[in-house]
């Protein structure tokens, strides 16, 4: 009696407590849902957020060393990432009034009512199971006139947000184009001319191919940032409505439940997800080494034929594809398995949990739900599934986002390393393998120096140590000066220090101790032993790299470029190529002395105060180097030249030569008397070639003369 006492004394708690339940219902029912709503925003915002790097990876890295973390960017979705994303963000969205934020309010727009839609569907679906359950026609037929009304804003939506998103990505590639070029080419607003290109590809081991992370890497960040925000903003929103609804038809017991369920499959699913991010940054990279493997090849092709290194070339570019496909070979194997373990959990186990969820109206009586019919069952029914397939669909999409912003995160690494490394060249902060001399102390303490760079009226050189990106130091304290209308000589053999001392001058390189004077960089020209053509018209060769406006702004005309052509005895090939207007690929339509008369007639053109002659009369005859010089002093035109024709030496009054070992010297040139020495040389060399064939001869005669003495 007293175990049969306690039990009717439970269910009266029981019985109480449901009846305080159910007058109370829909209260809780509004706390749970609300409760709801924030949960998932807290969930996404955990997920997305901030993560530490594995210990794993930490603990790998630390045993590696330092060399192992610089040879491989980290790639997660961390603090760094944001930081990173941030920066960029605020590139391609400068404002909120820009194109790019009207963009996206308008996107965002677009993926709200697209949700309305899906709404309103799937309450339409539901009608319409219904009455064909219940076997009207009529109500049958306008639900199906609905259905064909609602079609046409549906479809709008889906093609506009296609249309928006795209939009969206080529403005986000637009402004991170323009940003990049800017600082990569410079800008007519920014005073400083820092040859960051150049200095990218040569005093910098960061990035090996530049062109790919400008053209593809940026293209492909773009149109994953375009639409990460679709794959994040709309799921998450659509988990919110969906589930609200759903709540309001099977209540929101139901939803905490299939909730409780879903997180605790997400979790492991989340845990099994490899990382992407990773292997797309990897990917990216692989695949711009084969691209800049190749282009070496075209650009080397020549030299390769000569030396008939096509098998070495191949070798070199099947490695490259080797190591591409082994990489995308992996990453496909984890994306099997992933793809597999994610449809298991995403499709099939959550559409088990929600068949379950859509049939508690159908087994169990609801408080304050009056009973239906079959017909209003199965609409309840049809409705409620439809609304958990969105819902389990979303969340599958909210799942999938990660490993999008993954995979975003790998491009952000690439994208933000080309600003980063820019940034720094743009400070003189350099990344370059060194020699191993540059380790020795006295090498060392030049290396970590700074000299200063004077803007002047002449070039002057004091104290200035001449080193190579690498570190290699060629001379340790050069001093010289070049004062307007004195032609300076330079000469000495390969690798000295020649060309170097031109970089220097031009700003290419740093300056590591001492004081360079010179002139702002736009008032000397390089004319090399091959000179640069462009892509364009003949006349854009000769007055490169100005444009036709510019040239006509200074008042100068084709005839004008005509005159400039006679004087380097070329002005037959405007009729040859078809006029000045004619687009050649001038490096193959020019002969190599074509290309130098080419080169010299731009100088002619600009009439700078300085020029620099790097072998730039090599392919010429001898009367027509001549010609070109004393007209370039006739403009007023400082020659510094490279060479090593004793013919130029009477047009030069100053030689800087060196030795090889790191020594040189800086004094007058007396012309004369130094081709007299050089003819007298180049006379006691032959007289030294003859003296073995002398001896030979003296033995012979020797020989004879001993045989005759015999008999």
């Amino acid at each position: 009696m007293a175990v049969q006492s306690r039990l009717r004394l439970k269910r009266e708690h029981l019985s109480l407590l449901a009846s305080i339940y159910a007058r109370h219902r829909p209260l809780v029912q509004r706390g749970i849902t609300v409760s709801f709503v924030f949960y998932v925003i807290a969930s996404t915002y955990r997920g997305f957020s901030a993560r530490p790097a594995s210990s794993s990876s930490s603990s790998k890295r630390k045993g590696k060393g330092k060399e192992a973390d610089d040879t491989k960017p980290r790639v997660a979705v961390d603090a760094l990432f944001y930081q990173r994303l941030s920066r960029i963000l605020r590139i391609v969205i400068p404002s909120i009034r820009s194109k790019e934020a009207l963009l996206l309010v308008m996107h965002s727009s677009l993926l709200i009512f697209r949700t309305v839609i899906s709404l309103y569907v799937a309450a339409l679906d539901g009608k319409i199971v219904a009455s064909l359950v219940r076997a009207q026609p009529v109500p049958f037929l306008l639900n199906i006139l609905r259905w064909l009304l609602v079609a046409v804003p549906a479809t709008w939506t889906n093609s506009w947000l296609s249309y928006v998103q795209n939009k969206l990505a080529l403005a986000y590639r637009t402004r991170l184009t323009q940003e990049v070029m800017k600082q990569y080419l410079g800008d007519d607003a920014d005073p400083q001319d820092l040859k960051t290109f150049y200095k990218l590809a040569n005093l910098d081991d960061r990035i090996k191919n530049p062109d790919q992370m400008i053209t593809h890497d940026i293209q492909r960040f773009s149109t994953h940032l375009a639409a990460i925000y679709a794959n994040v903003a709309k799921p998450v929103l659509d988990v919110i409505l969906y589930n609200y609804q759903l709540s309001q038809n099977v209540g929101a017991e139901g939803l905490v439940l299939l909730t409780v369920l879903v997180q605790a499959s997400a979790a492991l699913l989340r845990a099994l997800t490899p990382a992407f991010g990773q292997y797309t940054a990897l990917s990216a990279q692989l695949a711009g080494n084969l691209r800049h493997t190749h282009s070496r090849l075209a650009e080397f092709a020549e030299e390769v034929a000569f030396f008939g290194g096509e098998e070495t070339e191949k070798m070199l570019v099947e490695r490259e594809y080797a190591g591409l496909v082994k990489h995308e070979n992996y990453v496909l194997a984890k994306r099997w398995w992933h793809g597999c373990v994610e449809e298991g959990i995403v499709k099939w186990l959550w559409g088990s949990f929600g068949l379950c969820i859509c049939a508690i109206p159908v087994f169990f009586k609801l408080p304050g739900v009056a009973a239906l019919d079959m017909g209003g069952r199965t609409e309840g029914f049809v409705t409620n599934r439809r609304l958990l397939l969105s819902a389990s669909d979303a969340f599958g999409r909210v799942m999938y986002s990660y490993k999008d912003l993954s995979e975003l995160a790998g491009y952000t690494t690439r994208v933000a390393t080309l600003l980063e490394t820019m940034a720094d060249v743009r400070k003189g902060k350099f990344d370059k393998a060194l020699v191993s001399s540059a380790s020795i102390e006295e090498n060392a303490k030049i290396l970590r120096g700074r000299g200063m760079v004077i803007e002047s009226e002449e070039i002057q050189f004091e104290n200035v140590p001449i080193v190579t990106p690498n570190g290699d130091i060629l001379v340790r304290s050069l001093s010289f000066y070049v004062k307007p209308g004195q032609h300076l000589l330079i000469v000495g053999p390969n690798g000295c220090g020649k060309s170097s001392l031109f970089r220097i001058l031009g700003g290419l390189w740093p300056v590591y101790g001492g004081v360079v004077r010179k002139l702002p960089a736009s008032q000397f020209i390089l004319i090399p032993q091959r000179p640069y053509l462009s892509l364009g018209t003949l006349r854009d060769q000769v007055i490169y790299p100005h444009s036709r406006e510019d040239m006509e702004a200074r008042g100068i005309t084709d005839d004008d470029l005509r005159a400039v052509l006679e004087v380097v005895q070329m002005e037959n090939i405007v009729e040859r190529e078809g006029g000045w207007d004619a687009a050649r690929e001038w490096r193959e339509a020019l002969s190599g002395g074509d290309q130098q008369k080419i080169a010299w007639a731009r100088l002619f053109y600009h009439q700078p105060k300085y020029a620099v002659l790097d072998e730039a009369t090599s392919l010429v005859p001898p009367d027509m180097e001549g010609m070109m010089m004393e007209y370039a002093t006739r403009l007023g035109i400082t020659l510094l030249t490279v060479s090593h024709r004793p013919s130029l030496w009477k047009y030069h009054s100053m030689i800087l030569q060196y030795d090889g070992q790191g020594g040189y010297v800086f004094t007058k040139l007396d012309a004369e008397k130094r081709l007299a020495l050089q003819q007298e040389k180049e006379a006691l060399d032959l007289k030294l070639l003859e003296v073995p064939k002398m001896k030979a001869r003296l033995a012979e005669l020797q020989e004879i003369a001993g045989e005759r003495s015999r008999v």
